[in-house]
């Protein structure tokens, strides 16, 4: 699977765009960012949300998330501590949401930057489900080496320190990695709430880390997943 969309550069990917009064920053979500409401914990002013597909990636629980652990929400043992991210892929397709959002303030930036620390941010075309177009910053697979590069080794040990393999990115397709269960929920919610359409795409055009295994399938075998609460102080978060 091959991509060419737009990169942002390696070496300032992460510093807030140059913005004007006018200016507004297009974001897509694919994972948590299904769900408005979290969207709004880390951009309380956005605009018109809605859907949009991204043609050219494919979605992926291929990499764990650290915060899974620091929130208790990991299980190690049964490797079910992955989160989502986009990868290119040729043919592949999935649908998003879309939102606006000022890109005036340097601390919601920060607040982006620190949700998707780990991510290539990645600026790619999008088609509207009403029949729109335009582009958006996307969550895509990274290196451990481009994250050791912009945030040093120090932080991507932090960042691996409860992993059982250290690495955020080097897990292979036979990893037997899965879905952290408290986080799928939350997504799986989000995205039902979002109409047929969109869970439709969540359930079939996304895969686990073999990259064959669909979640609708993998849902069938785990049900169990559909039931799993977060904590009580996390019910908010990850209510869909």
């Amino acid at each position: 699977c091959a991509s060419q969309h737009r990169r942002l550069p390696a070496t300032d990917q992460y510093l807030m765009p140059e913005s004007t009064a006018s200016t507004t920053l297009t974001v897509l979500g694919l994972g948590s960012l299904l769900s408005e409401r979290s969207s709004r914990t880390t951009y309380p002013r956005l605009t018109n949300f809605r859907l949009a597909r991204v043609e050219g990636y494919r979605r992926v629980f291929g990499h764990p998330a650290g915060i899974f652990f620091e929130r208790g929400i990991a299980n190690a043992e049964t490797k079910e501590f992955s989160s989502l991210c986009a990868e290119p892929c040729a043919g592949a397709s999935f649908i998003c949401t879309v939102f606006e959002t000022p890109n005036d303030s340097a601390d919601e930036w920060a607040a982006f930057v620190k949700r998707e620390e780990e991510f290539e941010l990645v600026t790619v075309p999008y088609r509207g489900l009403d029949g729109s177009t335009g582009e958006g910053l996307l969550c895509c697979r990274s290196t451990d080496e481009a994250y050791i590069k912009q945030w040093g080794q120090e932080r991507f040990d932090a960042f691996t320190a409860a992993l059982p393999v250290k690495t955020i990115w080097g897990y292979a397709e036979d990893s037997g990695l899965r879905p952290c269960a408290v986080y799928l929920r939350h997504c799986c919610l989000a995205a039902q709430k979002l109409g047929d359409a969109a869970y439709a795409s969540f359930l079939d055009e996304t895969f686990l880390a073999d990259r064959k295994t669909t979640l609708r399938t993998y849902l069938a075998a785990h049900p169990e997943v559909l039931t799993t609460e977060p904590p009580e102080s996390l019910r908010e978060r990850y209510g869909g």
